[in-house]
């Protein structure tokens, strides 16, 4: 499957590729990896969620980048899927697992999120933000 199949599902759409667009979602993804880290103390489930849409941005950045937007009522899956054709298996396993307990603790249950599983989320979200600005500005592949 390649990035044409995605667009035949509906789950993406070619869109001009604007360096702008890119770095403020590099912009959103940097802001969130710093915001989950901040949240550590506060809030378990927040920080968690925060440090998987610091992801998601970061995912986003590197769609924009190659001239594509996620569209659809399914977004976060469209994202996830893009990663699966386009990163390591690695990130886009973890981006999976991450969109699907973050949904848990943001709509059905409170508290879900240990400690120290927020902390691993939080330095996984720091390290994939470096890979994807890496590969956004020509660099390592991820």
């Amino acid at each position: 499957m390649n990035d044409e199949a995605l667009r035949r599902e509906g789950l993406i759409r070619p869109l001009p590729v604007d360096a702008r667009r890119v770095a403020d979602a590099l912009a959103l993804a940097r802001r969130d990896v710093a915001t989950a880290r901040a949240m550590l103390t506060v809030n378990s489930d927040w920080a968690y969620t925060i440090a998987y849409n610091a992801m998601l941005q970061a995912v986003r950045a590197l769609m924009f980048s190659r001239g594509y937007r996620p569209v659809g009522s399914h977004q976060h899956v469209a994202v996830v899927r893009y990663a699966e054709l386009n990163l390591e298996r690695k990130w886009s396993v973890q981006l999976d697992r991450m969109r699907r307990k973050r949904h848990v603790s943001v709509y059905d249950t409170a508290g879900t999120i240990p400690e120290t599983e927020a902390a691993n989320a939080v330095a996984r979200a720091e390290e994939f933000f470096g890979v994807i600005e890496d590969r956004v500005n020509g660099g390592l592949e991820a």
